[in-house]
């Protein structure tokens, strides 16, 4: 490797354990369990994911973490931009403050509507859209004191979701992105397009692979995002209709530094096979393991 060449840092998720913070999503599995599969499959870092699934004492935290060799990449923001600035500005604080107590690097910020789950989502005025776009910096503000930085997630269900709210989003804030394959293509982006045409913004990486039929059911309102999700939206990397080989070669081209975290979104049932995900996530390793072996001198 040489000393331009960035190296590659892979980490995981718990959404990719079925574990997320909307009500009903489905079957959570304990955090020894998922945290315990993680390790097996090699991975060495995680997202926190939804507050309280984990501790969120410091020092609880990063003796969890430790017992499975796991190193903290940060964690997930979805609050309220657009009104009562106040409340997401306290979230942050405390986020940002663990965050940062437990080795973390990045925030992960989304515009979230208010309501529960991610199928609904009001049109914001321009007020609300410039009250968005002020909260998020101060919220950027708060977690640099921390030493951390901040991304912006564009993100089905929130208020950038969308093509044109991503591209409002650039050129309003100087925040960088969350650059998440799945989210963007279910929202309209090609995302190796927008990773292309602004390779100074990406300044995080959520790799999904999605079925692009089932991706234009949601875009098209024919279909609630979490019921696609239900019906296997997601799929291992390598599987979907997302050119990720493309997507790391460009932003390892570009000199991208970050993380490459592997997040697919996942609704567990009780009928759920036990490995399920374990299975899922290996083959999505595996993949981008293939990948990064292609890339010069990535390791």
């Amino acid at each position: 490797m040489t000393a331009t060449t960035p190296r590659i840092r892979i980490a995981a998720a718990p959404i990719s354990w079925g574990v997320c913070e909307v009500p009903g999503w489905g079957r959570v599995l304990d955090a020894g369990t998922v945290l315990g599969e993680m390790a097996e499959l090699g991975v060495r870092a995680t997202e926190l994911g939804p507050p309280g699934y984990l501790p969120r004492d410091p020092a609880a935290l990063r003796g969890l973490l430790g017992g499975y060799e796991l190193e903290l990449v940060g964690g997930f923001l979805g609050v309220v931009l657009h009104e009562t600035p106040e409340a997401a500005l306290a979230a942050a604080e405390e986020s940002a403050a663990l965050f940062a107590a437990c080795g973390g690097d990045v925030l992960v910020l989304a515009a979230a509507t208010g309501l529960d789950g991610y199928d609904d989502r009001p049109k914001l005025s321009d007020t609300e859209w410039t009250t968005l776009v002020e909260t998020s910096g101060e919220i950027g503000e708060i977690a640099a004191r921390h030493g951390l930085r901040t991304v912006v997630h564009p993100h089905v269900g929130t208020h950038a979701e969308t093509e044109e709210e991503v591209e409002r989003f650039l050129a309003d804030s100087p925040l960088p992105l969350c650059l998440d394959t799945g989210h963007l293509l279910i929202g309209g982006t090609d995302p190796v397009a927008l990773a292309k045409r602004y390779p100074g913004r990406v300044g995080h990486l959520h790799l999904k692979d999605v079925r692009g039929e089932l991706a234009e059911d949601v875009r098209a309102g024919r279909l609630p995002y979490a019921e696609a999700v239900g019906k296997g939206l997601y799929v291992p990397l390598g599987d979907g209709d997302v050119d990720i080989e493309t997507m790391v070669t460009s932003v390892h081209e570009a000199g991208y530094d970050g993380w490459y975290v592997l997040e697919q979104d996942t609704a567990l049932s009780e009928e759920s096979p036990e490995d399920l995900s374990k299975r899922d996530v290996a083959r999505s390793l595996a993949h981008l393991d293939g990948i990064v072996s292609r890339l010069p001198a990535a390791r």
